[in-house]
């Protein structure tokens, strides 16, 4: 443990059903200026805007990617119309995201387009419906085997995105669209809004179409809740660390990494947006920081 808090690698402790418990971390790096930039932008409503409008913007836009690319790969096995809908009222969606200017508004508009989103979401599963037929997103708890997968593909990217935060010296707790709450890490939340579609929804269709999670790998409770079993557990990680070695070409840098450095390149990416952001601050303070 001391070696990986040297080496920068954060270790998090998981319930068997996925809950965070807790996380280790080693020294922050982080500069002052760099996180009182973070909190000047979260403490007003305009600049988190403007910040959030980005995370979810990218969120709505790789869900219709998502959904264009099984229309593409599979254009026989599934209802076309169905996905076409989905996929045009998404479209219809991004420029109006990006002429919202409150966070009560973005919301609602990125609730509305998680409904169609997940509306369609039954028809990107191709095999094995009838132990995975998904009828809506339920997650406290998960109610379907479909549900619990998702929930349990979310924390460790949740988790990958708060640790990668803490590396480039943000405060994972100060978000923008999930706002301040004790013991959350808000600002984790916002990076992985853009993640969840192609890094964990991608992952859990990819899991049931190739069969590598079946039904006997689910516990279902008498409260109606499903969670993944031990020997579900350890199929769904062995996959999950497989994919975070797989290598994809970075669509903003031009440039092959894995999987798993995703996080941290958007982290790093989101801390140059603050190093702008003060700048500009500066700048309009006429390089007098008292007055700022």
């Amino acid at each position: 443990m001391g070696k990986c808090a040297r080496e920068g690698i954060n270790l998090c402790f998981l319930t068997p059903k996925g809950r965070f418990l807790a996380r280790v971390a080693g020294e922050n790096p982080g500069n002052v200026l760099l996180r009182r930039t973070q909190y000047r932008v979260a403490d007003d409503p305009a600049q988190s805007c403007r910040a959030a409008r980005s995370f979810i913007f990218g969120k709505v836009y790789n869900e219709r990617w998502s959904i264009e690319r099984t229309r593409r790969d599979h254009p026989m096995r599934v209802k076309d119309e169905t996905l076409e809908r989905a996929s045009s009222l998404m479209a219809k969606s991004l420029p109006v995201l990006l002429e919202e200017n409150s966070l009560d508004g973005l919301r609602g508009l990125e609730g509305q387009t998680a409904s169609v989103y997940f509306g369609a979401f039954d028809e990107l599963i191709l095999n094995q419906r009838e132990t995975f037929a998904f009828s809506g997103r339920f997650c406290r708890p998960p109610l379907d085997p479909v549900n619990a997968l998702l929930s349990f593909a979310y924390t460790p990217l949740a988790n990958a995105c708060a640790g990668a935060l803490e590396s480039v010296g943000l405060d994972a707790y100060v978000g923008f669209l999930h706002r301040d709450r004790p013991g959350r890490t808000s600002l984790a939340l916002d990076l992985m809004e853009e993640l969840r579609p192609i890094f964990a929804d991608r992952f859990v269709l990819t899991l049931i179409n190739n069969r590598t999670i079946r039904s006997e790998h689910f516990n279902r409770q008498p409260s109606r809740a499903v969670w993944l079993n031990d020997e579900g557990r350890k199929k769904f990680l062995s996959a999950w660390q497989k994919r975070l070695a797989e290598p994809i070409a970075h669509p903003f840098l031009k440039e092959k990494l894995a999987w798993g450095l995703v996080p941290y390149v958007q982290a790093l990416l989101l801390a140059r947006y603050f190093g702008m952001t003060w700048t500009i601050i500066r700048r309009s303070c006429g390089n007098k920081e008292k007055s700022c």
